[in-house]
Parts: structure tokens; C-alpha cells; sequence
């Protein structure tokens, strides 16, 4: 039971002997009544201190409101929606009606949790790389109080409050008086998911932010295309979508980008599309003429993106300001990974072209001389990149303050690290958690025990590692078994970029996560089961 600690600030206390068998009973386990149904915080905050004095809450009774002082007003839709939308998690699944279930608790009743903002509340901004998501919350006696700078921690502590909450034996709602103090260790903790080898319909995406928010993960990386369909209908080429999709009807348009970046936004969770380039690519090239490389193999067919010709450059270069107008974030995933030169050493032209320029038989300066200026158009239209590490390692010229190196490459990941960030590169780790990958029981713990900043640097290089993702590609996943494949495996990356570095007892994460997976459960994420038996309604 990590960082629960049961103390004695209350109103009143029970006798120190009491309190201290109380306590050691709840550490070891032992069925203790009502006090041994406690609620599984997931990911585990930062700090938690807990007393076994209960509270009632009533669904007619208690309401989740705005301090009148707040930084935010009464027309924060951003928090307005996420009160309704709480209320209804800590209160819409029940079967039972709250006037019998009333009468069976002898308590206080709690009847309002009031939320304060300090700060600029930042309502109506999009989540970014600073946004600040710390919370502090104390559950007493009449009214629980959220406390955070902006409207990113109060999303957090509401979910960590909807947590609190449970039922006793007798089927009433209760909460424990509390006190957390929370913030996230790492600033990136992300989701990707690929619409590309499977379109993805829109309910499954937002779904999946749903789960996000209820797992703290605040970054949807999401890998549009790639060679097998190019499912972003462009205004500028719509082509593109027209000829490379799978067919009309598996595209997102214009309307459905919107809906998906502001049903994230209210969630506190940020949108990094990935168009990856030069590899990639072959869906681009159905409905891009002279976009992509002639190969003059055996294959007779098309390779990489083209990089000798000036129309390539013009066509990214409209693109790509479309995107940056599209997708609010500072970022945008550039890709580069995966490039195979073959097309590129069987064409004359590119060869030639590699002579003049003096890059002799070296494609990785080919390849680089492309992602450079793929990075100055981006840079042109106020947009930060992120990179797969085959960038960085094919010794591009990269922007220190403007490019984020993702690390995929494995089993030797640390040492990826160790030489990305030894280089001044700010770095996401993507490497042991392909959550693609699957294997019969409980692989969420090799997940689990992953420490993100275990390799060899100095505490200056370990500062840039910001956070990691937990990457669900989509070769074998689509619609059907997206949610239970990703939940709740993805659950225990979750806690790993959330809490603190010293929360490593599987034991109590095993007895958390089976809890917590009932829970999303509950609210509608399929998520698969980690033990045999069942969730409780």
C-alpha cells in the first residue's frame, strides 16, 4: 500500500492504539468492513494521506462546482463539461437508488467538491509542453476542495477525486477524509495509435481519449498515414485521400480532426499528428504525381519520396502549412524512419544528383539533405518537430531547442539515450513499451517495470528524457480489439510517467490495477481482464 498513509488529523480521532491497529490491519490486508474496500488510485499520486473516517455522498445532494474567487469563471466550458461529466463517472453507473442506500449510513454526508483555480486558468488554450497539471485535494467534512494553478491540474485531481470514491458493504457511496498532493513526474506521457494500416472510426479514438484522461496520459500521437492508406483528407491536394485512402468512407475530414483536437483539449490531452516522410510513403504517391522515386530494379516500382526535385519541396511546403493551421500543437511528428535506399541506388538521376552535391555512395546524407529542409519548411510555419532516432543517428542537422528525438529502437535502448541526450537533445522513450506485442498473462508488468532514466548520463542528461509512449501499431488492430489490447496494459505506463520513480511494488500495483480495470470497465472501456473472476457492478 505505497504511500498510503492513514493519520489522525481529524475531527475526531480514534485512540492512538486504535488508529495504529487500524492502520497496520489495512497494510497487511485484512478484511476490515467497509475500511478494507479502498479505492485504487491509479496512477498512485505523489503524495496521500488518508484517515479511515468516512463520508456519504449523496448523487441528489453532491455537486462538483467553481469557487466564485477562481481565476476561472462560470463560463469555463472546459471545467462546466468536466463537472457534469464526473458527476456522472462517480454516480451514472449505479442500478440503485440513492434514498435506501441514504439510510444505511450513520456518517457525515460530503455535498460539494469546490474547485479553485490560482492562476490564468487557460479555459479556452489548448494543453501544451508547460501546462501545468499539479492539483491539491482535501476531502473534509460538508465540502472537499480541489485546489490547482490551472484548469490541466484540476482534470487531474477530478479524476483522482472520481477514484476516492466508492461503495461500502451495504452499497452506499463513501469517501475516506483525504489530503493528496499530486503532479506528474514526467511533462510527455503518450498514446500512439496508427489509423493507417486500419482505419480507426472516430468513436474508437475518442473512446481512447477517454481512457487517456481516466490513465493521466495527457499526448495522442497519432500516426495518420502510411504506405497502406492516407486516411487526412488535405484541402490543398484532396488527391491524396481520394486515391490513397482505403475508400471514401474510411477518411477523416476536416469536421473530424476538429471534433477529435477538441475532445482531447477538454481532456487536457494534446494531439501530435505524424506524416511520415521520406519512407513511408507509397499511399502519398496515388494521389501525388512525381511525388515518390522511380526505382529501376527488379520491382519496377515506386520507392521514398523524391528528393532531387524542387516540385517535392514545393508540395511539402504547402502541405505542411496546411497541417500547422489544422493541428494546434507546437509539435508535428516528421517521422524519418525506416528508409530504404534500395529505390534510390537503382536510380540514375538520384544518383547523379548525390555526385553533384558530393555525397558520394552515402544515402544517409541523401536521406539528410531531405529531412533538412522538410525541418525548415516546418520551422517556417512555427512548428517544432519530433524525429524517430534513425534521424539523429544518420547525423542530420538538428535544432537542439527545436527537435524532440524519439527512441524505438531496442533491445539497446539505454544506450540510445545515453548518446541522444549526451548530443543536448530533448528525448521521448518509445522503446519497451510496443504494446503491439502481446503474450499470454500478465505481460503489463514487464511494461511496469521499465525505469525510463536507467541508463548511463549525467543528472543534466537525464533531465531531457520528458516522458515516454506507449505505442499500439496497427497491423493486427483495428475497431474490435484496439480497447481491450491497449487497456489496461497501457495502465501501467501510465503510472511509470505519473508517479514517483519509487513506486515499484507490483504487489500493490497488481491489487490497484485490477480495481482500476474494473473501473474503466464501468465506464464503458472494454479493457481486458488480468485475473480470473470478475468486476463488481
Amino acid at each position: 500500500m505505497a504511500l498510503l498513509v492513514f493519520c489522525s488529523r481529524v475531527t475526531s480521532p480514534p485512540p492512538p492504539p486504535l488508529l495504529l491497529l487500524l492502520s497496520l490491519l489495512l497494510l497487511a490486508g485484512a478484511p476490515l468492513a467497509a475500511a478494507a474496500r479502498r479505492p485504487a488510485l491509479w496512477p498512485l499520486p505523489v503524495s496521500v494521506l488518508q484517515t479511515p473516517n468516512l463520508l456519504h455522498l449523496s448523487p441528489r445532494n453532491f455537486e462538483i462546482s467553481l469557487d466564485f474567487g477562481s481565476f476561472a469563471g462560470p463560463d469555463c466550458f472546459l471545467l462546466q463539461d468536466a463537472f457534469r461529466r464526473y458527476h456522472r463517472y462517480i454516480f451514472g453507473y449505479s442500478k440503485n437508488l440513492d434514498v435506501s442506500l441514504k439510510s444505511s449510513f450513520n456518517g457525515k454526508e460530503i455535498q460539494q467538491l469546490l474547485v479553485t483555480i490560482t492562476s490564468d486558468s487557460e479555459c479556452n488554450a489548448y494543453p501544451n509542453t508547460t501546462s501545468d497539471e499539479s492539483y491539491k485535494l482535501v476531502v473534509q467534512e460538508s465540502v472537499a476542495m480541489l485546489e490547482a494553478r490551472k484548469v490541466w491540474g484540476a482534470l487531474r485531481g477530478l479524476e483522482t477525486f472520481s477514484q476516492l470514491v466508492y461503495k461500502d458493504s451495504y452499497g452506499a457511496y463513501v469517501i475516506n477524509e483525504t489530503e493528496v498532493i499530486d503532479y506528474p513526474r514526467f511533462p510527455f506521457r503518450g498514446i500512439l495509435i496508427d489509423t493507417a494500416r486500419h482505419y480507426l472510426p472516430l468513436k474508437t479514438i475518442l473512446t481512447t481519449l477517454d481512457a487517456m484522461a481516466f490513465n493521466k496520459f495527457n499526448v495522442l500521437h497519432w500516426h495518420l498515414v502510411d504506405d497502406n492508406s492516407f486516411p487526412y483528407q488535405s484541402m490543398a491536394f484532396p488527391e491524396l485521400s481520394n486515391k490513397g485512402a482505403y475508400s471514401y468512407a474510411h477518411v477523416y475530414t476536416n469536421n473530424d480532426i476538429r471534433l477529435v483536437l477538441e475532445y482531447a483539449r477538454l481532456r487536457g490531452i494534446r494531439v501530435i499528428p505524424e506524416f511520415d516522410s521520406p519512407g513511408h510513403t507509397k499511399s502519398w504517391g496515388k494521389g501525388q504525381k512525381d511525388l515518390l522515386t522511380p526505382c529501376y530494379d527488379e520491382s519496377d516500382s515506386f520507392g521514398p519520396v523524391n528528393p532531387i526535385l524542387n516540385t517535392t519541396y514545393d508540395f511539402l511546403s504547402t502541405f505542411f502549412k496546411e497541417i500547422s493551421e489544422v493541428f494546434p500543437d507546437s509539435y508535428i511528428h516528421l517521422g524519418g524512419d525506416e528508409v530504404d535506399f534500395s529505390c534510390w541506388h537503382s536510380n540514375p538521376d538520384v544518383t547523379e544528383f548525390m555526385q553533384q552535391q558530393g555525397f558520394g555512395q552515402s544515402y544517409e546524407k541523401l536521406e539528410s539533405y531531405y529531412i533538412q529542409k522538410l525541418i525548415d519548411i516546418v520551422s517556417s510555419t512555427n512548428k517544432r518537430n519530433l524525429v524517430w532516432q534513425e534521424v539523429f543517428d544518420n547525423g542530420v542537422k538538428l535544432n537542439t531547442k527545436d527537435t524532440i528525438v524519439e527512441v524505438w529502437k531496442g533491445p539497446n535502448f539505454e544506450k540510445e539515450l545515453s548518446e541522444v541526450t549526451d548530443a543536448g537533445f530533448t528525448t521521448v522513450l518509445l522503446s519497451p513499451w510496443y504494446l503491439d506485442y502481446i503474450s499470454y498473462g500478465e505481460d503489463w508488468r514487464k511494461y511496469y517495470k521499465v525505469e525510463p532514466l536507467d541508463f548511463s548520463g549525467t543528472s543534466a542528461q537525464k533531465e531531457l528524457v520528458i516522458g515516454g509512449t506507449a505505442a499500439l501499431w496497427g497491423e493486427y488492430i483495428d475497431a474490435t480489439n484496439l480497447m481491450p489490447r491497449l487497456w489496461p496494459r497501457a495502465s501501467a505506463v501510465g503510472e511509470r510517467l505519473w508517479s514517483s520513480k519509487n513506486v515499484r511494488d507490483e504487489d500493490d500495483a497488481y491489487d490497484r490495477l485490477t480495481q482500476h480495470r474494473c473501473r474503466m470497465v464501468r465506464r464503458g472501456i472494454p479493457a481486458e481482464p488480468l485475473y480470473v473472476g470478475y468486476c463488481e457492478l
